[in-house]
This record gives structure tokens, C-alpha cells and sequence, in this order.
């Protein structure tokens, strides 16, 4: 090793270069990062952020006044490249620098100071460090074989000088292979990176270590654990990693985000990107963000009322007392506006009122144009002047709901899972609307998916999403949409604020669009639009809760406990282990020797491809494969002719 390899401290009044990475769909900027960089800011020389893809005015008026340099790239080779496309760019000038950071928006921070950190890696004599570090493992998660090597994690790696001074570390980048798959950047760089220089000589550290932490990826399995050891940094994938895999390691994000905010870090920055950026329904998930909410007030601030208006839209005119009753659960005052399909049900509507004295607040029937679409036209259209009115702070969307055709018990669960979770009683709306109060950037609230009587578990799309995929498009929706099911108000009654909605609001909706009576079913925009107010919340940064009384979940949880054991007792493994092999497995479809032999092919023999599905497709060969799908594979080959 030359002289110039020696590891070093970092010097007294010695010069940072932050080289911070930012990515976003929309070509703006997330507000978590600007406060990221503000802190970072005190600690550098120099700031350079980079852009992956486009930056519209908007977020280069955020990262001005945070940094000294922005660099516009393309979306290629995720931060690795972005980070070798700033070397590239410094170029020589780097020398003018003690230390690089190279790091990434994939984290919230300052939850805890960024400066006892510096101060403390600083004083050791060491060529790069890392803020955390991953566990060696074998075999290799990733590939399933080999070794994953131990490594600093990539998206926070500081360089002394007399490292990115070296021969070794100028090849290293000029040698960086591609990177077209997030699993090629872990692979071909954050897992060996940190090997790859140990080899050659250059020592490392790591500010907080999993041996100590007593995970293999603490900043994954134990970020909790992490904020209390002083760490700055809270890495956003325990809020978007696929949740039956949380679930394997017992990790619960709702109390990692209530450690982050005990810390003090200003959570609305944190739900707004999660909202705009996580699908709804794994954010939901990993966040636990259902709210059991008790019958007794415990939270309501009386001194900070939200204007509230409540939209009925009530076909059965029967249903219109027990309604009110509900709404009557409001704390204080509150406007009410009625719509119905015609003048009789109307009339019939006003002498209820009348009869109950009426007196929370102004009241307003109205007809609708057309009862195309239900109670969505009648909110989207019907009462649109009201919701852009600027004169509420909240609203709440019920309707008269019976389902008369899927009988007694199922119609009336339905009713009731929605009354119940949304307008249980004075002390349970209280505690709601109080979720309003405490949180500005909650956007709306509703039940749990249905489940009880419907088969919405694992088609809660139905055939809907095509067109929510369409519609979401020309509305200028980004929020990546829910795979298997989205999150969503199915039953259609919810309580939010109105400018979380505004993008469905504004749109200039018609009766028309709703294509009639006949098609008020999956597949016709009443149903898309059923499945998009949480992503059209999201969009404008505004997370959402589901909400439920402890007596529904005692019903509904005990139901979900033994369905789940139910479905489990034949597939071996952990939950998220079943559900891997059922999805490779595909369709089950009725069970016949076609389904299960196209089954068998493509868990025993993935990649098959076009081949397979052709000869899949031949009624003369299913029979023999089907056969051969009990024989060893060896059999299988040679029928294939592989």
C-alpha cells in the first residue's frame, strides 16, 4: 500500500462533497428531501444533487436553495450510474475534497442528528464507512445460490481522499457494468463494493453495525432499533416491501413510524411521498394504518371544529331516519344535502326531516339529473358546486344502501360493516374526526375491504382495473395501482376533505358518462370509479386510514384468522413462502388435468415460454402431458423435446 492509501480521520475544518441522488415519476421533488439535504447542508463543502429523468421548475425551486449544483440526467443505471455521472462531472476538482458522500433520496432524514455521526466516523482513521451494513449470506437471497458477500448498503457510502484518489478506485467506475434491473444495482455494485476494495487494501467501518443492531439488515428488520442508537437515517423500503415478507420477519411499521415521530421528524413530509409513491394498499399494510377506535371520546378537540357536510344520496326513503341517526353521531354542527332520483322520493325525504326537527345545521334536497350512477354521479356531479365551494373543511359520503339481491344476511352485513365502522355512536365519530384534526394531510377514511359474504379477497379488482388504469391516465393519476386488490371504499361511503378528491371533483363528469341503468356493474365507470378516491387522494399527496370499531374487527378478524388457516393447510412454508409458489403456480382455474399440468409446467419448468403455451394449447397433447406431470422430469424433457 503507497503512502497516499493510508487510511486517514477526517480533518479539522476538512471539505465534504455530498453527492445526493433524487428520483421521481413526475419530475418534481418530494418535500422529505429538501429537509434532508437542509440538514446535510451544514456538513458539506459542496452539494451536488443529481436528477434522474426530468425536473420541472417546481422541484428546482425546492433543490436551489438546498444545494450548489444540480445535474440533470437520464433515467438510466438507477443511482449507480447517477453517482458515477457526477464523478465524471466533479472530474479533477474532486481533489479539492477531505471526503465524498454518495447517497440517495431512499431514505427519510434527519430523524436523529446528522452531526454526532460525522463526529464520530470522522475521528476514525478508515478509507470509506457507511451509515449501516448487511450480513454475509448464503445462499445469496438474490439468486437463490452462491454468496451474498457482506456490504456496506449503497445509499450512504463516504470516500476519503485517499481512496478516490487511487488507481483502484478510478477503475472501478470505469468499469461499472450495466445496470438495467434493480437487481443488477444490487448485484453488480452495492454487494460488492465494499469487497471488492477491502480486497484491494482499503479498510472500512460501518457508524452502525448489524452485529450490534443483532439483525442481518438492520435498516429493514430493526429500523427502530436504529433511531434509538442514534441513527439519522430511516430507509423508506419497511413501508413499501411487499408485506407478506414483513410479515415472515415480524416487522411492524406502525411502530416504527410512531419511534420516527416520538424522535420528533415532521411526519407529513413522510406520508406525503408514501402516499404519492407506495401502492395504497401495501402502504396501508406495512404502516398497519387501520385505526380501532373506541366508543368514548378520547380525542376530540372541541376548541377546533372542521365545517362538515354530509351527503346522503337515499333511493329507499325508509332508510332515511336511520340514516340520520348516524349522521346525528357528528360532533357539533354540520350541513346537510340529500340527493334522490325523483320528486316523490324527495317529498318523502323533506317530511322525515320535518318530522325529526331537524336542527344540526342548513338543508338541501335535491333531485338528481339522472340516477345513471347512483351514488357516484350524484356526488361527483350533483353536489360538485358544493364540494368546490371552498366552505368545508370535511365531508361525509353515505347512501341508502340495502343489496337486495345478494339476500338478507349478506345485504345486511354489508350495510352495517359500513354504518357501523364510519358512524358507530357519538364517541367513535368523535375519535374519527379527530384523526382529521391531529393529521393535515389525511385525505379520507373508510371501512376494511368487505369480506364476509363476497368473494373480494384476491379479485377486489375484478375486471376493473384496465379501465381504472385508463381513467387514471387521463387524469393525470401516478400513484402506482394496488396489484391484486386495490385499496379502496368498496361499498362507497367514506368521510375526507375535499380538496383530497379535488382531481375526481373538477372533472367534468356527465350523466352520460355513467352509460345507463344496465351498466351499473364491474367494468362500467361507476364500479372503476368505486376503486380510485385513494389513489386519487394520493396523487395530491394525502395518505388515508381505514377506520373500524373494535367489535366489527373482533367479527372480522376471527372470520380472516380461520379462512387464511384454511387455505394454508395444504401449501408448505411461511405465508409469504405459499403465496410465492400459488402465484408461480398460476390460475388454479376448476382443478382439471389441463390446469394442474399447466400448473406443474410452470413451477417445475419456468421459462418455457411461447413453446410451452402453444403445446399447452393443443387438446391432443394435454392428455399425455397431464400424465407425464406424474412421471419423473426426465419424462417430461423428452415429451417436450428439450
Amino acid at each position: 500500500m503507497t503512502e497516499l492509501q493510508k487510511p486517514a480521520s477526517f480533518p479539522v475544518g476538512g471539505r465534504r462533497l455530498v453527492v445526493y441522488v433524487v428520483w421521481d415519476r413526475r419530475g418534481g421533488v418530494e418535500d422529505f428531501v429538501p429537509f434532508a439535504l437542509a440538514g446535510l447542508r451544514e456538513h458539506a463543502a459542496r452539494v451536488l444533487v443529481v436528477v434522474n429523468g426530468s425536473l420541472s421548475e417546481e422541484g428546482r425551486a425546492k433543490l436551489e436553495p438546498v444545494s450548489d449544483e444540480i445535474l440533470v440526467r437520464s433515467n438510466a443505471g438507477f443511482d449507480i450510474w447517477a453517482h458515477k455521472d457526477a464523478l465524471d462531472h466533479v472530474g479533477d476538482a474532486i481533489g479539492e475534497f477531505d471526503e465524498v458522500l454518495l447517497t440517495n433520496d431512499t431514505w427519510f432524514g434527519p430523524v436523529r442528528p446528522y452531526g454526532p455521526v460525522f463526529d464520530r466516523m470522522g475521528e476514525r482513521a478508515v478509507h470509506f464507512w457507511g451509515m449501516t451494513d448487511h450480513v454475509r449470506q448464503e445462499p445469496n437471497p438474490f439468486t437463490g445460490k452462491g454468496v451474498l458477500p457482506y456490504h456496506l448498503q449503497s445509499f450512504w457510502i463516504a470516500v476519503r481522499r485517499e481512496m478516490f484518489l487511487s488507481e483502484a478506485w478510478r477503475r472501478y467506475w470505469a468499469e461499472l457494468p450495466e445496470m438495467p434491473t434493480y437487481f443488477d444495482a444490487v448485484l453488480k455494485h452495492e454487494a460488492v463494493f465494499t469487497e471488492t476494495f477491502a480486497q484491494d487494501g482499503f479498510t472500512h467501518d460501518v457508524a452502525f453495525p448489524a452485529v450490534e443492531i443483532g439483525t442481518k439488515n438492520p435498516s429493514l428488520y430493526r429500523a427502530e432499533a436504529l433511531l434509538d442508537a442514534g441513527c439519522p437515517t430511516l430507509k423508506r423500503r419497511p413501508f413499501l416491501q411487499w408485506p407478506p415478507y414483513l410479515d415472515r420477519h415480524a416487522v411492524v411499521g406502525r411502530w416504527t413510524l410512531e419511534k420516527a415521530a416520538a424522535f420528533g421528524y415532521p411526519m407529513e413530509l413522510l406520508w406525503r411521498n408514501a402516499a404519492r409513491t407506495i401502492p395504497p394498499k401495501d402502504l396501508n399494510t406495512d404502516a398497519a394504518a387501520l385505526e380501532v377506535l373506541p366508543d368514548v371520546d378520547v380525542s376530540y378537540d372541541q376548541e377546533r371544529p372542521l365545517r362538515t357536510v354530509v351527503f346522503a344520496h337515499i333511493f329507499y326513503v325508509e332508510m332515511t331516519d336511520e340514516m340520520l341517526d348516524r349522521a346525528d353521531t357528528l360532533p357539533g354542527a354540520y350541513d346537510l344535502v340529500v340527493t334522490t332520483s325523483d320528486p316523490e322520493r324527495a317529498e318523502g325525504i323533506r317530511e322525515a326531516l320535518r318530522r325529526r326537527g331537524h336542527d344540526r345545521g342548513e338543508v338541501d334536497v335535491r333531485v338528481v339529473g339522472s340516477n345513471d350512477g347512483r351514488d357516484q354521479s350524484a356526488f361527483l356531479i350533483a353536489c360538485r358546486d358544493v364540494l368546490l365551494s371552498g366552505d368545508y373543511d370535511l365531508f361525509v359520503k353515505i347512501h341508502s344502501k340495502k343489496t337486495p339481491q345478494d339476500g338478507f344476511n349478506i345485504g345486511r352485513h354489508f350495510k352495517e360493516q359500513q354504518f357501523l365502522n364510519l358512524l358507530n355512536s357519538p364517541g367513535h365519530t368523535a375519535n374519527l374526526v379527530a384523526l382529521f384534526q391531529r393529521e393535515p394531510g389525511l385525505g379520507m377514511v373508510f371501512p376494511p375491504m368487505i369480506h364476509i359474504g363476497y368473494p373480494t379477497l384476491g379479485r377486489g379488482w375484478s375486471v376493473n382495473k384496465p379501465g381504472a388504469e385508463r381513467l387514471c391516465e387521463e387524469l393525470g393519476i401516478r400513484v402506482p395501482l394496488d396489484d391484486v386488490s386495490p385499496l379502496a371504499p368498496f361499498g362507497s361511503m367514506y368521510i375526507g376533505r375535499p380538496e383530497a378528491l379535488r382531481i375526481l371533483i373538477e372533472h367534468p363528469w356527465t350523466y352520460d358518462d355513467f352509460g345507463g341503468a344496465e351498466a351499473y356493474r364491474d367494468g362500467g365507470l361507476a364500479h372503476i370509479l368505486e376503486r380510485l378516491p385513494v389513489y386519487a387522494a394520493g396523487e395530491l399527496g394525502y395518505h388515508v386510514r381505514t377506520v373500524a370499531t373494535a367489535e366489527y374487527m373482533s367479527v372480522s378478524h376471527t372470520t380472516l384468522d380461520f379462512l387464511l388457516d384454511e387455505m394454508s393447510a395444504t401449501t408448505p412454508g411461511y405465508t409469504y413462502e405459499q403465496i410465492e409458489l400459488i402465484r408461480k403456480a398460476g390460475y388454479v382455474g376448476t382443478g382439471s388435468a389441463r390446469d394442474f399440468a399447466r400448473m406443474y409446467m410452470r413451477v417445475n419448468f419456468p421459462g418455457t415460454g411461447a413453446r410451452l403455451r402453444a403445446i399447452m394449447a393443443s387438446d391432443s397433447v394435454m392428455g399425455k402431458v397431464a400424465r407425464a406431470a406424474r412421471k419423473p422430469r426426465t419424462t417430461l424433457r423428452r415429451l417436450l423435446g428439450r
